[in-house]
């Protein structure tokens, strides 16, 4: 029987008493590298911001492997949207990086000379090792994606939450975090992404979610990526041309 990462009870959230997700339930499989898809205001960054606590729901509940996300955190890392980063901060790609053993060492203790170890070792594996010293500030858009991401894996989560992190990168950059997020699925890390490209949904993920404030469809990507559930979630006789 397959292991349920994330679970979603009956959650509904709000903003100003207009629902933006509705009655969601919702069960993410250990092991999977899913896709949220939907259009513009369905609520998909609010899904993962209410499953992160970083939002109140008016209604339900959910779990991290069993157990409430306040006992679970150390299993977490996320990657929120670029736009919501303070780009301007002065902190060194390094210290960014370095940020995510925090979760680990608690706030009391100083990160050390394993610590560091770990970060320059996310930071070559996200192709950053040469920036390490460089102000994030002074980075392209592309470059703080992978410093983002190196943040996250110098956490070791099991779970891994990451908001749209192909906006705004060339195509290298793309490809470059697609194939650590296979690893981690390889590595069976669960990794859910809030995604708006639609082409690219069969080649990158096994696992897909429709929402358009309240779900749609969930499931595995061959199974569930269909013209019938595009239809559904986006409009009247949508479709994409996908190669499958």
């Amino acid at each position: 029987m397959e292991k349920i990462a994330v679970k979603v009870d009956d959650l509904t959230v709000a903003y100003n008493y207009k629902p933006v997700l509705w009655d969601i339930d919702l069960q993410i499989p250990e092991g999977v590298l899913m896709a949220i898809v939907g259009p513009n205001g369905a609520g998909k960054s609010t899904l993962i911001k209410a499953i992160l606590g970083i939002l109140k729901p008016i209604a339900g509940s959910v779990t991290i492997f069993g157990k409430p996300y306040a006992t679970q955190r150390k299993h977490v890392a996320y990657v929120p949207q670029k736009g919501s980063v303070d780009w301007d901060f002065p902190t060194t790609a390094l210290d960014v990086v370095m940020m995510g053993t925090y979760g680990s060492l608690g706030w009391i203790k100083r990160p050390g000379p394993n610590e560091k170890k770990r970060a320059l070792e996310a930071l070559e594996k996200v192709g950053m090792l040469s920036f390490k010293s460089r102000q994030i500030s002074q980075l392209s858009g592309g470059q703080q994606q992978r410093i983002f991401l190196a943040r996250a894996l110098v956490q070791d989560a099991s779970i891994y939450f990451m908001d749209e992190p192909f906006q705004g990168v060339d195509a290298t950059t793309e490809v470059a975090i697609i194939n650590i997020l296979k690893e981690l699925r390889k590595a069976n890390k669960t990794v859910v992404v809030v995604h708006h490209d639609l082409q690219t949904v069969p080649e990158y993920f096994d696992w897909v979610t429709f929402l358009n404030v309240k779900k749609i469809a969930t499931g595995p990507v061959k199974d569930t990526f269909n013209d019938d559930n595009l239809t559904k979630t986006y409009g009247i006789n949508y479709k994409v041309s996908i190669q499958k």
